[in-house]
């Protein structure tokens, strides 16, 4: 018998993915997925969507990508997380509330960074960017890139990242994201589960540490994503051995984004046996079977 093939981190037009949520369920069925998730930014309005268009065979997983953010104890600086959350409820009145805000802070924040880019000259119309996206969708830097590979002036949204839209580039604008211990609170109260997406990917930017990696596992925190695309294999190996240490869920996500980035849905997966014992973990909504 074939082993399952389990991809969970996945986004959709919901967030800053290329492939619409059905197109997101079509596009694992093409992958040979048995189990996708998707984990737009911020947003739960492609849960719908695509679990109308799961098909016989496929099972769903509905969750999101939170933003959130750390503060180092020794050195003060703010580390941004991701956090993945599944099977949470998603009316939550807390949990909405908060995504809400992540979410007009979003847009507002694309408005000013594109603002800074037309000041410079760039052809860059913040309205037309807006008029592309599903209206309350959270917003961000991936959306200005594609907008700068539509205006010729990059070749790759990868590139827009590099030349424009770094953190120590002139037109970054900082985000005031989650705390992510609130945000373990918030899922746990909502019956969800979490899972640190690429925590040690340093080829990303600053990461946590390994010493706030075990202050999360005991104020909730479910899992960690170990096989990512970004985590190298000496960074897998000590992060699978930390997951085993902290008695953490260890998962493998592709961190798919479409067209928006090279990876291919199931390029990284989760083994079975950590899947299921991720959703026996959760009591806020249920995964959809084809």
């Amino acid at each position: 018998m074939d082993t399952m093939r389990i991809d969970l981190h996945a986004h959709s037009t919901a967030s800053d993915g290329t492939d619409s949520p059905s197109g997101l369920v079509e596009a694992a069925v093409r992958a040979g997925l048995d189990v996708v998730a998707i984990t737009d930014h911020d947003t739960t309005a492609g849960w719908g969507p695509a679990a109308e268009a799961v098909p016989p065979g496929l099972t769903l997983v509905p969750g999101a990508e939170l933003s959130t953010v750390s503060v180092d104890p020794e050195t003060g600086w703010r580390i941004s997380v991701h956090l993945l959350a599944y099977l949470f409820d998603p009316t939550a009145p807390a949990l909405v509330a908060e995504q809400t805000r992540l979410r007009a802070e979003r847009r507002t924040r694309l408005r000013a960074m594109a603002a800074r880019m037309t000041a410079d000259g760039l052809p860059i119309d913040a309205d037309e960017i807006m008029g592309l996206l599903p209206p309350d969708s959270p917003a961000g830097r991936p959306h200005l890139a594609q907008a700068l590979v539509r205006a010729g002036l990059v070749s790759s949204v990868d590139e827009a990242f590099a030349e424009y839209l770094g953190s120590r580039r002139g037109y970054y604008v900082p985000r005031h994201d989650t705390p992510v211990e609130e945000a373990i609170d918030m899922i746990v109260a909502a019956g969800g589960v979490t899972v640190i997406a690429h925590p040690f990917a340093y080829s990303r930017g600053a990461t946590i540490s390994e010493d706030t990696l075990r202050d999360l596992a005991r104020r909730g925190l479910t899992g960690v994503e170990v096989d990512h695309p970004n985590h190298e294999p000496a960074t897998r190996v000590r992060t699978r051995e930390l997951a085993d240490e902290l008695g953490l869920i260890r998962t493998g996500s592709s961190d798919y984004h479409g067209t928006n980035k090279t990876i291919g849905l199931g390029q990284e997966t989760t083994d079975p046996g950590q899947f299921e014992e991720l959703v026996a973990r959760a009591t806020g909504s249920q995964i959809v079977k084809g």
